[in-house]
């Protein structure tokens, strides 16, 4: 049998709410419940005892998964001696106007399946354990519904023709020998603050995976890119799809909490929650091929979520704009493969770190690029936020990976602050930011770029470094050509590239983020192998060792195309929270790069068109 030993023998299923987590072996080992930052219901993923929801065959097996072309509804296949099974799984999604001409579940998973060939006893194992299997539950029959499971807050249905028993402890258990053509159903459903529905199965299960296939395929439908590796990007366009909440527009950095950076070891961070700095980067990436929408919902989320704390900027924020739960510790949980401790809530919250008004910023303007325009209430947030830069780019701050370890001045804050004036200005030179205080934005961003220049610069060392007045090399400062700060073919930005990889390069491609005290046994950070060809593309090197480069990376996604936060360069094997979201934007990022430099575009484009003349009520963003 094929059990999950590796982050990346998972898959992820969801519906713009939630996610779960399904291993080869058809068990799926996370969910929480009713949104993605819930307390979870399953999380064997990091405890043997903390509940799982599995169907599999009972026989010794080989297993098989992908997903649906343009989907993510998960199929997989088991292969026995005696037979063949085949199981999908899927969180059902439909149109606004279906959902209203039919009566859903709140939320559901729907699993269906199939015998294709033979004769194989399949089995179904529930077992599960809310609030991170702490909340007292009550799980009854229900008759000819199935099963009932009762908390003080949800009520749970499970619905299958599989026979189903409870034993004392509460695990329900169900076999069925299915043979050739045959079709098993179940279905799990939850109601906080709707009515409950229990859906029927059978011909309505088939109708709603017909739905839901056609929804994800409609969304790709609207995709544009056709580059390299297209069948990557549109991988990963599905899996930032689910990362985004879709009541709100926020965008979740991961879906999971606490896997870890290096086995065995206390980097365990939740993730579930949204981080401005990735959901600005998302969106940029979603842009980047077709998607307007999400850049849209989110620009107006950020005007919701930041309306308490303007101009300031938290550095996350749950998925409706409030402040995420104090960090706390499952003293009880194991944690994957002993990895603690394991943490829900995220103490990065009270952390400050400069570089989010950049990207905010920097997002805002893209949107700009792409047509958008900006009504009264964006432009004067904007405006504060160009202020507040002026007032604080020259302090010290925690920095993008969010040490515990204290501030300091790092370079990236820094040219982050410099683009985030360089884009308000730019957004004023051609009308768009008529009331902002222009001359203040290019003083200070003058005055950043010098500091810059003079104390980030090492000339022993010929590159950039991490922190004014250093010597030690990161991995993000490729993104000083990202910005525009640096041409990609400058010495300085030739020279920064030559370090970074001689002193974090972990071979076939991969890049450390850095290498401090606190790094030794982390994996490759993945974004950063992709900033580097990205950086290739942009100029920095030639089309080759761009698509090269480019290539070998997209090679370490797992067999359904995702990649966890970090890569162990020895094995290839995925480590960090999964599938993680900064990962994905940075190859789509980089296959666009790539794409535009081998159609003799312009790698990156950073001017802001003028303000077209007013014909009508301009679109608000809220």
């Amino acid at each position: 049998m094929e059990t999950p030993d590796s982050i990346g023998d998972y898959a992820v299923i969801g519906d713009g709410r939630s996610t779960a987590l399904v291993g080869r072996d058809g068990s799926i080992d996370w969910l929480c419940w009713p949104r993605g930052d819930s307390p979870s219901l399953f999380g064997a993923l990091l405890d043997p005892g903390a509940g799982r929801w599995r169907i599999s065959p009972t026989d010794s097996y080989r297993a098989e998964r992908h997903y649906l072309q343009d989907t993510n509804v998960l199929e997989t296949r088991f292969e026995t001696t005696a037979g063949t099974l085949v199981l999908t799984d899927l969180m059902p999604v439909a149109e606004e106007d279906e959902k209203h001409r039919f009566l859903v579940p709140e939320r559901e998973i729907l699993r269906l399946v199939r015998c294709e060939r033979g004769e194989v006893e399949l089995e179904l194992v529930f077992d599960p354990r809310p609030g991170y299997g702490l909340a007292p539950r009550r799980v009854r029959p229900a008759g000819a519904l199935g099963v009932r499971v009762e908390t003080a807050a949800t009520l749970l249905g499970l619905r299958t023709d599989l026979p189903l028993v409870i034993e004392p402890a509460g695990v329900v258990r169900g076999r069925v020998r299915l043979r050739a053509g045959d079709v098993a159903h179940a279905s799990l459903t939850i109601a906080t603050e709707e009515p409950c529905v229990w859906p029927p199965l059978g011909e309505w299960s088939r109708a709603c995976l017909d739905r839901t296939v056609a929804w994800w395929r409609r969304w790709v439908s609207q995709l544009r890119y056709d580059g390299p590796r297209r069948e990557a990007v549109v991988r990963s366009a599905l899996a930032l799809k689910l990362m985004v909440y879709a009541p709100s527009g926020a965008v979740v950095a991961a879906p999971t909490t606490s896997l870890p950076e290096r086995i065995g070891g206390s980097l365990n961070w939740d993730y579930r929650f949204c981080w401005l700095r990735d959901a600005s980067l998302t969106v940029r990436a979603l842009f980047g091929i077709g998607y307007p929408d999400e850049a849209h919902a989110f620009v107006a989320w950020l005007l919701h979520a930041t309306r308490l704390t303007q101009p300031e900027l938290r550095v996350l924020y749950d998925v409706h704009g409030n402040k995420p739960p104090a960090e706390r510790v499952l003293e009880r949980w194991a944690g994957y493969r002993e990895s603690r401790p394991v943490r829900v809530g995220n103490a990065a919250k009270e952390q400050r770190q400069l570089d989010v008004y950049g990207e905010v910023i920097d997002a805002v303007t893209h949107f700009v690029k792409e047509g958008g325009m900006l009504d009264r209430a964006t432009e004067g947030l904007l405006s504060d936020l160009g202020e507040y830069v002026c007032r604080h780019w020259n302090e010290p701050d925690e920095g993008i990976w969010e040490p515990r370890s204290g501030r300091v001045d790092h370079t990236h804050s820094r040219v982050l602050c410099w683009a985030a004036l360089d884009r308000l200005v730019q957004l004023h030179e051609q009308g768009h930011l008529n009331r902002a205080p222009a001359e203040m934005f290019r003083e200070n961003r003058e005055a950043i770029r010098r500091q810059v220049e003079e104390r980030a610069w090492n000339a022993e060392l010929g590159s950039y470094v991490s922190a004014l007045g250093g010597d030690d090399v990161d991995a993000n400062l490729l993104l000083l050509a990202w910005y525009g700060f640096e041409d990609p073919q400058s010495a300085r930005m030739c020279g920064t590239y030559r370090r970074i990889r001689e002193r974090l390069g972990a071979g076939n491609g991969l890049l450390y983020r850095y290498r401090t005290g606190e790094s030794p046994g982390e994996g490759a950070f993945g974004v950063c192998g992709f900033w580097a060809a990205e950086y290739l593309a942009m100029g920095g090197g030639t089309t080759h060792e761009a698509g090269e480069l480019f290539e070998r990376l997209c090679d370490y996604a797992n067999d359904v195309g995702l990649f966890a936060e970090e890569i162990d360069p020895p094995t290839g094997a995925a480590l960090g929270n999964f599938p993680q979201a900064f990962t994905h934007v940075g190859l789509i990022s980089a296959a666009l790069t790539l794409a535009k430099r081998l159609a003799g575009e312009a790698p990156i484009e950073r001017g802001v068109p003028p303000k077209p003349e007013q014909a009508g009520v301009q679109e608000s963003l809220v």
